[in-house]
């Protein structure tokens, strides 16, 4: 069938700001949504309250409606809109919730919408626990044994019936919320109220525990006319009992029999037919019992999932786009296979290299934390390997995950405590994976691991394989390691920093060298969704150490834009925002734009937006790699957060090209000892500071500048380690604690503006001229993170005294430190004074909040500039905020309910929303400014 011509204009329901278990895969599925129905000329409208993501700008939708996601928002935009249909599958359980009110509300049938890519019955028959178990009774497909409860007197009952363990998991949540293994009885009726209160109809469903049995995914599509295909298979490396989005997962499934995976294919496509007749994406979840394959449905999820954007990523089958197309009327087989144009997209994608994703944690952020890994996810992000290999694939995605390891192990970085290790391997946390590789390397055998782990046997044997390769290369020195054996090591995945650490007094850059002597060179093969059973045309990279290299280097002149990596708090989906426009600049002004990022949730990973994407670590081996092959004109940093920053350095002293501010001036921002002798210079006040490298020394410059201060080291992102104390003792602690954590970096040690208020601006400046894109003041005063507060622009109570020196010190120091591109400083006032607290010569937090609040592409402008290719008199700027934009920042304090939810230095907030208000009379403003101005100094 072709599609449904009576569609013209489409609603996309988003995620809204990004929360633990609801990230922004959510954004990067709902804008390939709407760029693949544009692309059939229908008209797409956008509602989604998050500012930092690229699917609310005006590249992606033709109407975007940045607006709170309320039934109220919806009619406002139906009342504006010729909407016939919407499609809520693309933002999470946001969406869904929200398009079942609207319908409940009868909203959609009022304005003639109809909804599409899923069937509400389907909906409740997925979240409904109890409605799902028994339509897996009745159409064949094992289930656990398992009870629904509405009270707690029925709960009580559920679990004296089935026995322990249990698991309880509450109806209607995201991300596990509420949900919890319960292993004895003294602990059940905590569990059992946590989750009735976390379930919106009070409904839980107690469930015997399949602990240690093995987790599989599997992405399906289906069409109008019943046609079902299976994207992908993902295999968890993590047995039951941690949350998906917690867990290790490797693509395709390694340990499955094939008579298993057809069982599990059928009964898919089975639960996929039996819950509802729509056109879409879904994503199913099995549990396998080791022993027999036996094999039990845990749960179906009507809509794009959270594995989907892994799956688009790992396959290069891209996922949303074709649901999308579904959605309006297509079938797969009208639809053109996106990679090679010559199949349908009626074709399941084939894999000839292993992809693994490894979760990216902040428990450090949250003092106090739980680390334990259970059924309620916890981590903030994501990176995915790509290698011919899982060993290959896996040691790639340590790399990837910017916590200072060069791979698995034998970095410098491995624990030799075996009590330690051990508890860590019974309880699971963010580091259980390295603590596997640990006990491997002290000689605890493989079943004593694979019996306290649950993890099987195949996944220990592959990293047994590390230690083995570890304990040969002992034998060597960097001059007599055999060819063979060095190439086998790249083969398996090992670093030129990790073969340099087990030698031993060589060198990251010795080895490189030696294996560049012995031609020992990495090569890139495409990801073709077809094993190379046809050619593809899309330029999808990944590296490895084999024959041929399928990327070729064209003679055109290229820009590199180095992404942000993994989610983090502090560096998240703002910064993918800004790679992306920097892609589009680097296109529209001529130049051939490539991408390097290892995060499948982002849009900067999809394999259409740069002109070639290298799906690698940010990790400097593998980046200057990349450069060597494709000798770019430059490298963007300015865009990619810390990640890419940090990557300066190097690129600096090989000679790389750095696009827009160099990297002196960058370091002089980051410095700050270097950056208070510049303010000092140019007569612009700033706290008083000194540097310490030891606690005695921070006693000595405490005392100097006097309590209290802000204690933080150099070169972080999001407040990292920072903290205000006001005494000998607490200064000490932080001080040794700092130095532990960040061996080799210097204290800054600042006094602190007590009960200042704060306040920031961001600008852009082309060398010549400075123009200051947005000033915003802060709800809280100095002393909470300005990624935690609530920011108003314009400004609402500075004097215009105030203004006038921010403006002034912005002018100064964008031209003191040659900036090319974006500039944003913050700023403390106090008693009318103005100090400056940082300036960071790269993309901000708050760009984008800025730049959707007064309706300008600032990022694409600044791209520009730096480029070379054009001046700031070059755009003609126009404004659009009527009113105030507060920027709201969200927190996910709920999945650590037991954590100190105080705001301080250290950023905590995962997310934010945008709001506008047209006065400051405005109720919502004044209720805001009520409960936070006992905070400001007046």
């Amino acid at each position: 069938m072709p599609k449904d011509n009576s569609i013209k204009s489409v609603l996309i329901i988003g995620s809204g700001p990004i929360i633990i278990g609801q990230a922004c895969e959510f954004d990067y599925a709902g804008s390939q949504a709407a760029l693949s129905l544009k692309d059939e000329g229908i008209t797409v409208s956008i509602i989604n309250s998050n500012p930092a993501t690229i699917m609310t700008d005006k590249v992606i939708a033709d109407h975007v409606y940045l607006l709170p996601l309320e039934p109220e928002s919806i009619e406002k935009i139906l009342q504006e809109q010729q909407i016939d249909a919407v499609l809520p599958t693309m933002g999470g359980q946001t969406a869904l919730n929200l398009c079942i009110s609207v319908a409940e509300l009868g909203i959609w049938e009022k304005y003639g919408v109809k909804i599409v890519g899923v069937d509400l019955a389907a909906i409740e028959k997925t979240e409904n626990r109890e409605a799902f178990r028994q339509l897996m009774v009745d159409i064949g497909v094992g289930v656990a044994t398992s009870k629904i409860a509405n009270s707690f007197l029925e709960g009580k009952e559920a679990a004296q019936e089935i026995g322990f363990p249990l698991v309880i998991r509450p109806s209607y949540t995201l991300g596990g919320k509420g949900a919890g293994f319960v292993h004895k009885k003294e602990d059940f009726d905590a569990a059992l109220s946590r989750g009735l209160q976390a379930s919106p109809t009070h409904e839980v469903l107690v469930e015997q525990a399949v602990l240690g049995w093995k987790e599989y995914e599997l992405e399906l599509l289906r069409d109008n006319n019943d046609n079902v295909i299976i994207i992908c298979s993902i295999e968890n490396f993590d047995p039951m009992g941690i949350h998906t989005g917690d867990s290790i997962t490797v693509a395709p499934a390694m340990t499955l029999s094939d008579r298993c995976y057809q069982d599990m294919r059928n009964q898919a496509i089975k639960m996929m037919r039996a819950i509802g007749n729509f056109a879409g994406g879904c994503n199913v979840q099995f549990s396998v019992n080791p022993a027999d394959e036996s094999i039990i449905a845990i749960e179906i999820n009507p809509r794009v999932s959270r594995s989907s954007a892994l799956a688009s990523k790992a396959t290069g089958y891209p996922i949303a786009k074709i649901a999308a197309k579904l959605a309006i009327g297509y079938n797969l087989d009208e639809i053109e296979n996106q990679i090679t144009k010559t199949t349908s997209a009626y074709f399941e994608p084939t894999l000839d290299y292993v992809i693994v994703k490894i979760p990216r944690w902040n428990f450090d952020k949250f003092k106090g934390a739980n680390r334990e890994l259970g059924l309620q996810m916890k981590s903030v992000g994501e990176v995915m390997g790509i290698g011919r290999s899982f060993i290959e694939a896996l040691q790639k995605a340590c790399q990837s995950l910017e916590i200072g390891r060069a791979g698995l192990g034998a970095d410098g970085r491995q624990s030799r405590n075996l009590e330690e290790i051990m508890h860590s391997l019974e309880h699971p946390s963010w580091d259980r994976l390295f603590h596997v590789y640990d006990a491997l390397s002290l000689g605890v055998p493989i079943e004593s691991v694979r019996k306290v782990t649950k993890i099987d046997r195949w996944f220990l044997n592959q990293i047994q394989d590390v230690v083995n390769l570890e304990n040969e290369l002992r034998r060597y020195s960097l001059t007599n390691i055999p060819e063979e054996f060095l190439y086998t090591l790249k083969q398996k995945g090992f670093s030129d920093t990790q073969i340099a650490y087990i030698l031993g007094n060589v060198t990251e850059e010795d080895v490189y060298q030696r294996r560049k002597a012995l031609g020992i060179n990495r090569v890139y093969k495409m990801v073709d969704t077809c094993a190379a059973e046809f050619p593809a045309k899309t330029p999808y990279y990944y590296s490895t150490y084999e024959g041929e290299n399928e990327s070729v280097s064209s003679d055109k002149k290229k820009i590199i834009v180095l992404g942000s990596g993994p989610n983090r708090i502090g560096q998240g989906i703002e910064f993918d925002y800004s790679c992306v426009h920097g892609l589009l600049a680097a296109k529209e002004s001529g130049f051939e734009a490539i991408m390097v990022n290892c995060n499948p949730e982002t849009v900067s990973t999809d394999f259409n937006m740069a002109d070639k994407l290298y799906f690698e670590p940010v990790y400097w081996e593998h980046v200057r790699e990349i450069i060597e092959l494709e000798k770019p004109y430059g490298v963007i940093v300015q865009l990619g957060g810390q990640t890419a920053l940090k990557m300066a350095e190097k690129m600096h002293e090989h000679g790389i090209r750095i696009i827009g501010t160099s990297f002196n001036d960058m370091d002089i921002a980051e410095d700050r000892g270097r950056f208070s002798d510049l303010l000092k210079e140019l007569e612009i006040p700033y706290p008083k500071y000194g540097v310490a490298e030891s606690a005695e020394e921070a006693l000595e410059v405490a005392h100097q500048v006097g309590y209290p201060v802000l204690v933080r080291p150099s070169y972080v992102l999001g407040g990292q380690g920072m903290s205000i104390v006001i005494n000998d003792e607490d200064l000490e602690k932080a001080v040794v604690s700092l130095l532990k954590n960040l061996p080799g970096n210097r204290v800054l040690i600042d006094h602190f503006l007590d009960r200042a208020a704060e306040a920031e601006t961001d600008s852009i400046s082309d060398g010549d001229d400075v123009h200051i894109i947005g000033m915003m003041e802060h709800i809280e005063p100095a002393g909470i993170h300005s990624g935690d507060s609530f920011s108003v622009l314009p400004p609402f109570d500075l004097s215009d005294n105030v203004i006038s020196q921010m403006e002034e010190y912005t002018i100064k120091i964008a031209k003191a430190l040659n900036v090319r591109g974006l500039l944003n400083i913050q700023f403390a006032v106090k008693n009318d004074q103005v100090y400056v607290i940082e300036a960071n010569p790269r993309a901000s937090r708050t760009v984008p909040f800025i730049a959707k609040a007064y309706d300008v592409p600032y990022i694409n402008i600044a791209a520009k500039i730096m480029l070379g290719v054009n001046k700031l008199k070059d755009f003609t700027i126009e404004r659009k905020l009527w009113g105030y934009a507060i920027k709201e920042p969200v927190f996910s304090f709920d999945k650590f309910p037991e954590v100190n939810k105080e705001l301080g230095p250290e950023m905590k907030s995962t997310g934010e929303a945008i709001r506008f208000i047209p006065n400051l009379q405005d109720p919502y403003f004044r209720h805001l400014y009520k409960e936070k101005s006992m905070y400001l100094s007046k």
